[in-house]
């Protein structure tokens, strides 16, 4: 297949695994990056050998580049990604899609008109693990899908990340952070979702940085640090979510489906590998067992789902990481934080099919690199 060049916007901490990713599959080629803070760019494209460092106008301007991959803070995904699209670009983006419904809407309109491709993080759905955890469904393993539940927790990333205010803003909390990767694997391993029902609490309105370079500024909490729902999905099963910067410590389990038959833990769904456990009504002893993973995907890393994009751009290929299952979270994600100031059930109007199971062997061209993770 032909080479997809891509431009980065944004050279921040997550950027590194996707200039890793431009220079292990053969598919991408990183033409050039961006960022407001130049020298933070410069220092990036010298470490991974990007030739071009442009403004965010000059990068959506250049011919030459076929995908814009937004990797800036959550609330300005909306304002880049349609941006990206209205230069002609198809685009990728970190998870959130954007930070409202209505912003997400639009962008799928645009693509739609434009007769361009989006794509949306996260891509760890690709992985061996829930990959062998929806082979494990569809072979009816634990029966008939029941129910599910999904907990997330911890007590903010402002004890470790360099710069939280993001997570704090605008697109950010814990439903908006990582939601997306328990809501993407519920999709992709039950179906789509029919509604939502939220309850939402904000117990402190700063918070206080203890990670370096920043250490002792406080922070303003424009949005909910612990949030819970129940999600409903069109096959008739049941979900409960926790996501939360509220715990100090927690031995809930973290992620299992529940069928007529059995149960399956799922592996974590912010890695791409993992060994699933089933535990079954058959089984004489009562224990769990560990299913061997028979999958073999090279090259599982972040950054898979632009090579998901750049296969569907020139192919048949399924895109899997898509605008619309991108937008299906989205609006999943707003229903709850809407049900949560409404107080009723939110029902889903985003049209989205479950995702096709990734076939083994997905990706077929990796690079040199052959042991990064």
């Amino acid at each position: 297949m032909e080479r997809v060049t891509l431009g980065i916007i944004g050279c921040g901490a997550i950027s590194d695994v996707y200039f890793e990713a431009g220079n292990r599959f053969d598919a991408l080629d990183i033409a050039a990056c961006a960022d407001l803070d130049a020298d933070r760019a410069e220092s990036k494209a010298a470490e991974y050998g990007v030739p071009r460092v442009l403004s965010t106008e000059d990068l959506l301007a250049d011919p030459e580049i076929d995908v814009a991959v937004v990797l800036t803070p959550a609330g300005t995904h909306g304002d880049l990604v349609s941006a990206a699209l209205q230069a002609g670009k198809h685009a990728y983006t970190e998870k959130p899609l954007a930070a409202t419904k209505a912003e997400g809407e639009a962008i799928l309109g645009t693509a739609a008109e434009r007769g361009l491709t989006v794509g949306v993080a996260p891509d760890t759905v690709l992985g061996t693990g829930i990959q062998t955890c929806r082979d494990l469904i569809d072979e009816s393993r634990i029966g008939d899908p029941v129910g599910a539940t999904a907990f997330w927790s911890n007590h903010g990333h402002e004890h470790w990340h360099p710069d939280p205010d993001g997570f704090y803003a605008e697109g950010g909390g814990p439903l908006f952070d990582m939601g997306p990767y328990y809501l993407t694997s519920l999709v992709t391993l039950l179906g789509p979702i029919q509604s939502v029902a939220g309850t939402a609490n904000t117990p402190f309105a700063e918070r206080e940085i203890t990670s370096e370079p920043r250490r002792g500024e406080r922070i303003p909490v424009s949005v909910p640090t612990h949030e819970t729902a129940v999600v409903t999905f069109e096959n008739g099963a049941t979900g409960t979510l926790l996501t939360s910067f509220d715990v100090w410590g927690s031995e809930l389990p973290g992620f299992e489906i529940y069928g007529t038959e059995g149960t399956l833990s799922v592996t974590n769904p912010n890695r791409f590998d993992g060994t699933p456990r089933v535990h079954r009504s058959d089984d004489d002893d009562g224990e769990w067992r560990e299913v061997p993973v028979e999958r073999d995907h090279p090259g599982q890393q972040r950054g898979l789902g632009l090579v998901d994009l750049a296969y569907s751009l020139d192919s048949d290929w399924d895109h899997r990481t898509s605008g619309d299952l991108g937008f299906h979270v989205l609006e999943a994600m707003d229903g709850i934080r809407e049900s949560a100031e409404e107080g009723a059930y939110v029902e889903l109007s985003a049209q989205c099919e479950r995702p096709p199971s990734v076939p083994d062997g997905f990706p077929t061209d990796v690079g040199p690199a052959d042991d990064a993770e």
